[in-house]
């Protein structure tokens, strides 16, 4: 008999020592637990996953478990000991960083002159708004490899260099029915900073309305509106 299991739980993936890793519904994390979960995550650093259980989200294409799974256990172990957050996570992704080095990543976004080019990730161009704002969907796990390793979910350019001017990034392994929470939160979020507020202050912001709108979905549809998203 098949065992049924309970959200957020998808299926479990493998076995690390006694640690479990499962494949979970992001999606169900961030709209009834914690909006914050993102790509993958452990307990020292999210206390609602069980101590032995490494939780990866769900991605549209699963190819970067490894390189997550890597970085979990690095981070979870410094954590384990007592060593910060901020510091585990640097360990960890020099960790993932080498990984992804090694599968060859990088080079499919190099230039002739060897410089990583911003437009080797783009994979569609979903919308050009009125202001000229161009909002893509592109290669996460490119993003991630060359350029840089915490990118999850969405970005623009007032937060990261490496985005040109006027766009705004929504990652392809978001499921679809996630993408238009991720792009009001964006939008939001360089709305606000457009007019002087700092990150972190849009971001928190911009957490609240995305929170609001996966709890109130009818409500989605007239935020975008208001960010220019027509």
């Amino acid at each position: 008999m098949q065992e049924t299991l309970k959200p957020p739980y998808v299926r479990k993936v493998g076995q690390r020592g006694n640690i479990t890793v499962w494949v979970v519904d992001g999606t169900y994390v961030r709209t009834h637990i914690d909006e914050e979960f993102t790509n993958y995550a452990q307990h020292y650093a999210f206390k609602f996953i069980p101590e032995k259980e490494f939780w990866l989200d769900q991605e549209a294409t699963e190819d970067e478990q490894q390189f997550f799974i890597d970085h979990l256990l690095v981070e979870y172990e410094l954590m384990k000991k007592g060593i910060p957050y901020d510091d585990a996570l640097v360990a960890a992704d020099k960790k993932e960083q080498s990984e992804r080095e090694k599968a060859g990543d990088i080079q499919k976004v190099k230039t002739g002159r060897g410089l990583a080019d911003p437009s080797k990730v783009h994979l569609k161009l979903w919308k050009t708004l009125e202001s000229g704002v161009k909002v893509w969907i592109v290669d996460g796990r490119l993003v991630r490899s060359a350029f840089d390793v915490d990118f999850t979910e969405g970005g623009h350019d007032h937060v990261y260099e490496f985005v040109p001017h006027d766009e705004v990034w929504i990652d392809n392994d978001l499921e679809e029915i996630e993408r238009p929470y991720v792009l009001l939160h964006e939008l939001h979020e360089r709305n606000l900073m457009e007019k002087g507020w700092t990150y972190s202050k849009a971001h928190e912001d911009s957490s609240k309305i995305e929170y609001f709108c996966r709890h109130h979905p009818d409500k989605l549809h007239e935020s975008l509106a208001a960010e220019g998203w027509e």
